[in-house]
């Protein structure tokens, strides 16, 4: 008995240590501009799997954003974090954070069609299960999978965390395919309450399938360990609503993929 549960543990030990997160640099185009992304997923998980694409905050495609790709991956997921600066533009400034992200979003279709540019690496490594694909988004990333679900892209569903909320516009009306699932802090004095009762009034106006949790007290950013260190008053730190809002993501893809 001795001898059995001994060969027991060295194989449970044997497959732990073989399981492992793997990471690879994909580099693709928007024009001439180089994008980097990076792709994530567990090798010890034969055979295809949902896949969710993670877009950044307006930092650029920082650590931050390759962690919770990393942390899709440990759940089984593929995952790919995508660039959408390009040509390696990562800053911790607030004013070139702006100025990039003002640069993408100016051009609506622009900026959607360089959000899908990312779903193309992330369906392109042969690992994802047909269309069970999802999107999630941090601040600027956050309003970015909404554009991409605007659009119609061909996702089950998106999950914005504090992001910016950008109305559904008209032309979207009866089109949102991908289900949304929106997680606000309510003291995050970036967004109005003006704002998010708009953004409700018109997902309700398109037909979308949409759910918002909103957590009490907690500022923008409030997913980001560092988020205080960028030396912004309404960005803030919440354990309690991170915790909550990636569980309840986890809850939702459950309902979506197949």
């Amino acid at each position: 008995m001795r001898l059995l549960l001994s060969g027991l543990l060295f194989a449970v030990i044997s497959v732990t240590a073989q399981a492992e997160v793997q990471t690879k640099a994909v580099e693709y185009k928007d024009g001439e501009t180089t994008l980097t992304g990076h792709l994530y997923w567990d090798d010890a998980i034969e055979g295809k799997r949902p896949g969710v694409l993670v877009i950044h905050e307006w930092w650029g495609l920082n650590d931050y954003a390759k962690k919770r790709a990393h942390m899709l991956a440990e759940l089984g997921f593929v995952a790919f974090a995508a660039d959408m600066y390009g040509d390696g533009h990562v800053t911790d400034k607030p004013d070139q954070a702006k100025t990039w992200m003002q640069e993408v979003t100016a051009d609506v279709e622009g900026w959607r069609e360089l959000a899908l540019l990312g779903l193309e690496q992330l369906k392109a490594s042969g690992m994802v299960e047909g269309d069970n694909v999802a999107a999630i988004g941090y601040c600027f990333g956050g309003a970015t999978i909404l554009q991409m679900a605007y659009a119609n892209a061909p996702l089950k569903g998106v999950v914005s965390f504090h992001g910016a909320l950008p109305a559904a516009p008209e032309e979207a009306k009866g089109k949102i395919g991908p289900q949304i699932l929106i997680l606000h802090g309510q003291a995050d004095s970036f967004v109005a309450p003006e704002v998010v009762t708009n953004f409700r009034n018109k997902l309700d106006e398109a037909g979308a399938n949409w759910e918002m949790n909103t957590y009490g007290g907690a500022r923008h950013g409030f997913t980001n360990p560092d988020a205080a260190s960028f030396g912004i008053e309404n960005l803030q730190y919440n354990e309690q609503a991170d915790r909550r809002s990636w569980e309840r993501m986890q809850s939702f893809f459950t309902e979506i993929f197949d």
